[in-house]
Order: structure tokens, then C-alpha cells, then sequence
């Protein structure tokens, strides 16, 4: 094994137990709540995938701040790498206070959008109402992570992230079936396990500030310009989540049954999908510490090594979601037909995985080279490409396990398609390797 390969697994390992962790409190959340009732996990799909979206709207404090730390460690400056990363920290925190009472007093509206009513639309309200408290936790944890990242730390947020997994399953059996709260236990218990994650990877990054001499106030020009750099990114992202939200939408049309396996197939999608992105975590860091160092040399070496690992890995998680998918199904609910459903969805999202892998690490390489711009454009052409094909299966898919089937082959065979032509597109090229402590 090359050094670099070394490298990149030395970043990639601990990158994947932290991702990996994120999903998990998605599926103890599904668990837990899915042996309430078909309804509750129904309405657990809807809220989780509102609270996700308005979390993964703001995944630029984590991607903007790794590249731009990333850069200026490459470039020998450290202490300017810790500024930029105690300024995505304000930032996250100035957005987590304003989004909170927003996302909790817009939960119902949010809710009907998807084509929710009834018990199901009820206990997804529930769930965001108790949750929305721990968003600027959240929020904080993408900003700290994304700064430690940046600083080839990946071991510290792996830390974090399991614990929090650990304590957020804790909690939600606990305030779910000992205290009796229902859905809404599950929400509190997210809420707890996330602001008490951003504690301590806050608390990390300051002592790491302060061993440099880096000021730990907040710089109005440094955060305008976090938030500068992450507005393509959130472009990027609003178009991945509208394809998400597309999903569910075209999910909870073909009824409770599909909707109810969606979430279980999802969460397993983000549990593998995370575990593939722990790549391109370590493509962002290396490109990014390359660029700033001005080798591009190690760029185009860095691109080649993880596309490789990627696709090799989303080949191997592919066959063994295939051949567990019966066994997966059975600890998320009693209900035969969300079973079946579950059963065939997981098998197309399989054959999907080893694409996903190639797509995940290249938008890492990308985003490492701050090529946001770019990304921005791609994921709006790629949301054209795919919303025809959600349309007609909302359209004309029958419901069941064959209905969620096609949902999964338009997602993950149409939209993850589109994705990867325009990635492997622009990476063929050079204008994406801008050198230098800052991109121009």
C-alpha cells in the first residue's frame, strides 16, 4: 500500500465511524419509533426528512470551512486556519438561533407540502416541535467538525459523533417507553444528544485556537466571508434536497405502506451513503492541503486514489445490502407489506451504490478545490434531469413493494447517473485546480 493510500485511510477511517454515526441516530429514531405504529413511523419519514433538509442546507459550514482551513494549513499558516474555523463557528451559531423558532413554528405548513394530514401529519409535527431545540447544536457540529477536517482531524469528531450516537439511542428508549412521551421523546432525545455533541467539539477547537493565538471573537468580515464561500455550496445543496424532498413527496402519493418503507430504505441509503462520503472527506482535506501547498501534482494523485477506493467500496456495501436486505426489513416493523417494500427498495438502492460512490467522492475532490460555483450549476441540471422521471412514477407506479422500487430506480439510477456525468466532467479538466492559500 502507497503512502498515499495511507494517507487517505488514515483520514477516511475515522471519517467513516463519525459519518456513519450521524445516520445511526436516524435509524434508532426509525426503530424506536417504528414498533409504535405504521402512522408514527409514517410521520417520523415527513419530520426527519424536513430536519434534515433544513440541517443539510447548511452542510456548507462544514464543506466551506475544511477546504479554507485545509488551504491555509497547506499554506504554513495555522493560525489563520483556526480563525476561519472559529468564524464558521459563529456563524453556525448565529444561523442554529434564528432557524430553530422558524423550523418549529413552520413545522405544520412544512408538513402539509409533503401531502401529509391526519395521524401521520400529526406526529411529524410532534417530532420537529421537540426536536427543533437542539438545530443550533447541529448546526455547530457542522461548523467544528468541518474546521477539525480541515486540520487532518479526523479521529476527534469520530469521537464525538459515537458517543452521541450512543447517548441519543439511550434516550430515545428511555423518554419514548420509560417516560411515556411517545414520538416526542424520540425528537427530545435528538435534541439532548446534539447540543451536547456541539459542546464538546466547541470546546476542542477553542483550546486549539487558543494554543496558536488565535482571537476566539467573531470577525464580521471573516464570517461574511464563510458565508460568501458557502453560498454555491447551499445552491448545491438545495438542489439535493429538493430531489430528496421530490422523493418523499412522490413516496407519500403512493401511500403509507411506501412512504413508511422509504424511510427505512432511506436511512439505510444514508448510512451507506455516509460511509462512502468518509472518502470524499479525505479527498476534500488532501485537495484542499494540496492546493494550498501548490502541488498539483499530488491533486490529480489524490483524485485518482480515492475515485478508486469509492467505487470499489460502494461495489462491496452494494452486495451486502443486497443479500441483507430481508434481515434489514424485519427490525423496523411488523407489517408484512412495509417489509416487502423494504425488501425490494433495498435492492435497488444496492445496484446504485457502487455509482454513488464514484458521485460522493468526486463532488468531495470538487469541493475541496472550493469549485462551488460549479457544483452549484451541476446539482440544478442534475434536479432537471430527474424530476420527470419522480413525476411519472408518481404518476403511474403502482403501490407496494413495486411502487417503491421504481421511486428507488429513478433516484438511485436517474438522478445519481445525472450526477455523475457532470462531476466526471468537470474532473476530466484543469480549471477546477486553482493553487494558492485562497481560490480566485
Amino acid at each position: 500500500m502507497s503512502s498515499l493510500d495511507r494517507q487517505v485511510l488514515a483520514l477516511a477511517v475515522p471519517a467513516l465511524g463519525a459519518l456513519v454515526a450521524e445516520p445511526l441516530f436516524v435509524l434508532v429514531d426509525s426503530a424506536v419509533v417504528g414498533h409504535l405504529g405504521t402512522p408514527e413511523l409514517a410521520g417520523l419519514a415527513l419530520a426527519s426528512t424536513v430536519l434534515v433538509t433544513v440541517v443539510g442546507l447548511c452542510v456548507f459550514l462544514a464543506y466551506a470551512t475544511t477546504a479554507a482551513v485545509a488551504r491555509h494549513l497547506g499554506a504554513g499558516d495555522r493560525v489563520a486556519a483556526l480563525r476561519l474555523g472559529i468564524d464558521g463557528m459563529w456563524l453556525a451559531a448565529g444561523l442554529g438561533v434564528v432557524l430553530a423558532p422558524a423550523l418549529a413554528g413552520a413545522a405544520p405548513w412544512a408538513v402539509e407540502a409533503l401531502g401529509a394530514d391526519g395521524p401521520v401529519a400529526g406526529h411529524a409535527v410532534t417530532y420537529l416541535r421537540w426536536s427543533a431545540p437542539g438545530l443550533p447544536g447541529m448546526l455547530l457540529v457542522l461548523a467544528a467538525t468541518g474546521a477539525l477536517r480541515g486540520l487532518l482531524d479526523t479521529r476527534t469528531p469520530l469521537v464525538v459523533a459515537a458517543s452521541g450516537a450512543v447517548a441519543n439511542a439511550v434516550l430515545n428508549v428511555v423518554l419514548v417507553y420509560g417516560v411515556g412521551m411517545g414520538i416526542a421523546g424520540s425528537g427530545l432525545g435528538t435534541a439532548v444528544a446534539q447540543l451536547g455533541m456541539a459542546a464538546v467539539l466547541v470546546v476542542v477547537v477553542l483550546r486549539g485556537a487558543r494554543a496558536v493565538g488565535a482571537p476566539l471573537s467573531p470577525a464580521a468580515a471573516g464570517i461574511l466571508a464563510q458565508a460568501r464561500a458557502g453560498a454555491p455550496l447551499l445552491v448545491r445543496t438545495v438542489s439535493l434536497r429538493l430531489a430528496i424532498l421530490l422523493t418523499v413527496w412522490v413516496a407519500t402519493g403512493l401511500g403509507p405502506v411506501v412512504l413508511a418503507g422509504h424511510q427505512v430504505v432511506n436511512a439505510v441509503w444514508g448510512l451507506t451513503a455516509f460511509a462512502l462520503d468518509a472518502l470524499a472527506i479525505a479527498a476534500q482535506a488532501l485537495v484542499g492541503h494540496a492546493l494550498g501547498s501548490r502541488d498539483l501534482g499530488r491533486v490529480r494523485a489524490v483524485l485518482r486514489r480515492t475515485v478508486t477506493w469509492g467505487v470499489a467500496a460502494g461495489v462491496v456495501l452494494g452486495v451486502v445490502i443486497a443479500l441483507a436486505a430481508p434481515l434489514l426489513a424485519r427490525p423496523f416493523t411488523s407489517d408484512p407489506a412495509v417489509r416487502d417494500a423494504v425488501v425490494a427498495g433495498l435492492v435497488v438502492a444496492a445496484a446504485a451504490l457502487p455509482l454513488a460512490g464514484w458521485v460522493f467522492v468526486l463532488d468531495g475532490v470538487l469541493i475541496g478545490a472550493g469549485d462551488g460555483r460549479y457544483l452549484a450549476w451541476a446539482g440544478l441540471w442534475t434536479v432537471a434531469a430527474y424530476v420527470p422521471c419522480a413525476l411519472a412514477v408518481r404518476a403511474w407506479a403502482p403501490d407496494g413493494a413495486l411502487g417503491l422500487a421504481w421511486l428507488w430506480i429513478a433516484f438511485g439510477g436517474v438522478f445519481m447517473l445525472a450526477r455523475a456525468a457532470t462531476t466526471a466532467l468537470r474532473a476530466r479538466g484543469t480549471a477546477w485546480m486553482v493553487d494558492g492559500p485562497t481560490p480566485r
